[in-house]
């Protein structure tokens, strides 16, 4: 069985070694970092699946590290840890979507209960995304009509790249379907519970496009009278 991945993120040396090795005889492989730059780093390359961060550290905080790590995946199970414990930290941590907090000193046997039912809960997460999948499968096609061996074949290359990483052209005349093949590509990819957004490129001036893609702040050109995330930032981790 795969070992699931637990990141640390504690700046203090002695912390981290004490919970790698905690972690490491309960079976978990652990990867640990000593600041929210680099922790967000290693989130990004590696598949975790729970994340056990301090509270103090220099640079940006536990909280910040929270909404950060939220942001590049709302489903990412996080624990919080603090030497100052108070109803308020804790709160604040919860409502930002911690899974739990736990407080230091602590007693080994609690912190690792809560990994653990944090690893399930994580599990249950990746499960039901995977079965939701599989119950709406019938359906990915069907808004496109064909049933033509040229058609199917076009089904059968989308089943197949759909949930890589790999950057897809769709090519075809004007009315030929290509939004709805773009549609089943998103519907059949990990991605399918994140936004799907369809851009018409040459209908955007070339003066906007990259205020429409990137985003931008209020004042930044006439016009812009309010702050704008733009499409690449709304359809994070979607397509």
């Amino acid at each position: 069985m795969t070992k699931q991945n637990i990141l640390v993120v504690e700046d203090e040396e002695l912390m981290r070694t004490i919970l790698r090795q905690l972690l490491n005889d309960a079976g978990y492989s652990v990867l640990t970092a000593d600041s929210a730059e680099t922790a967000l780093e290693i989130f990004s390359r590696n598949e975790i699946a729970v994340t056990l961060t301090d509270i103090r550290m220099a640079g940006a905080d536990g909280l910040q590290f929270l909404d950060q790590i939220k942001s590049l995946e709302a489903e990412a199970v996080v624990i919080v840890m603090t030497a100052y414990s108070s109803v308020d930290t804790a709160v604040a941590a919860l409502r930002k979507g911690a899974y739990d907090y736990i407080t230091k000193p602590f007693v080994n046997e609690d912190l690792l209960q809560t990994v653990k039912n944090a690893a399930t809960q994580r599990q249950l997460f990746h499960e039901n995304r995977l079965l939701r999948r599989e119950i709406n499968r019938q359906y990915n096609f069907s808004e496109i009509i064909g049933k033509s061996d040229a058609i199917q074949k076009v089904f059968e290359l989308v089943n197949k790249v759909a949930d890589t990483n790999a950057s897809v052209l769709i090519e075809g005349e004007s009315g030929t379907g290509k939004e709805l093949i773009a549609r089943s590509l998103h519907f059949n990819s990990s991605r399918s519970d994140r936004p799907f957004l369809a851009v018409n490129c040459g209908a955007l001036p070339e003066s906007l496009l990259e205020s429409e893609l990137f985003g931008h702040t209020k004042g930044a050109f006439t016009g812009a009278v309010g702050d704008s995330k733009g499409l690449f930032r709304s359809a994070a981790g979607g397509t």
